[in-house]
């Protein structure tokens, strides 16, 4: 009796043993380094799109304009495109030299006007004998957003009121000989200007800034080493003689950095 109860009291725990166990579906093991890093990449795009969310967006006609096309520009990576803007903005400062402002502002209203009106008559005869309706040949144009928004020129206040500001604090310290050598540095800045002033006007100086800015860049990538050289012996020679001054004339020593 008692073997017949034990093998009853078994049985139930062989039956349980003996059924077959449904298989689990295999988990995917994800390396710690993923685990770590996929939070920060999600947090990465959440902080991207609220930044692109908050950054207001340019008109259309300002989205070509920015530092590396500037660049590519000034150093004539497209000979075209740098010539054409050369050329053009030559032609308007030569012109200013001629004409008074009012003048070449009206002359150039009316070559654009009339290169306009005479497109639109050109494309209206030709939809009338070809029996086409294309609409407005400037209607791309005509649907370009050029307005500004209120944050993008809260931005720009906000740039011109800090270069303003600047100019004035640095305008104070160098008038009120906040300090010596500085001061002089301006005062013989300003007597050499004198005699640059007395030789050219303001739209030669202007001009000569042109030509220089489509100039030098390009000059100089092709002779940078020469360049660099002359220039570091001509810093040291005008560091050495301004040590001189500081050691001599009293009160003009800088504080150590």
């Amino acid at each position: 009796m008692i073997k017949s109860s034990n093998e009853k009291s078994k049985s139930p725990m062989k039956m349980e043993e003996d059924r077959p166990t449904k298989p689990k579906p295999p988990m995917a093991t994800v390396p710690p380094e993923v685990r770590s890093e996929k939070p920060l990449l999600d947090d990465k795009h959440v902080t991207e799109g609220k930044g692109d969310l908050a950054k207001p967006a340019a008109p259309v006609f300002m989205e070509g304009f920015d530092k590396q096309k500037t660049i590519d520009l000034l150093y004539w990576r497209n000979v075209k495109q740098s010539g054409a803007v050369f050329g053009s903005v030559l032609l308007l400062l030569f012109s200013l030299t001629q004409f008074s402002v009012v003048s070449v502002g009206a002359y150039l209203a009316l070559a654009a006007l009339s290169a306009s009106i005479s497109f639109r008559i050109y494309k209206s005869v030709l939809q009338a004998v070809q029996k086409t309706d294309e609409g407005h040949p400037f209607k791309s144009y005509l649907e370009v957003e050029i307005s500004l928004s209120q944050d993008q020129i809260g931005n720009y206040a906000d740039k011109a009121l800090l270069y303003a500001n600047t100019c004035m604090k640095e305008l104070r310290r160098l008038f009120l000989v906040q300090d010596l050598i500085d001061s002089l540095k301006f005062a013989v800045l300003m007597w050499l200007l004198t005699y640059v002033g007395a030789l050219f006007n303001g739209l030669t100086l202007l001009i000569l800034a042109v030509v220089s800015m489509f100039s030098m860049p390009i000059v100089y990538e092709k002779h940078q080493a020469q360049i660099d050289q002359y220039v570091g012996l001509i810093r040291t020679q005008v560091n050495s003689v301004v040590g001189k001054i500081q050691a001599k004339i009293p009160g003009a020593k800088r504080k150590e950095e």
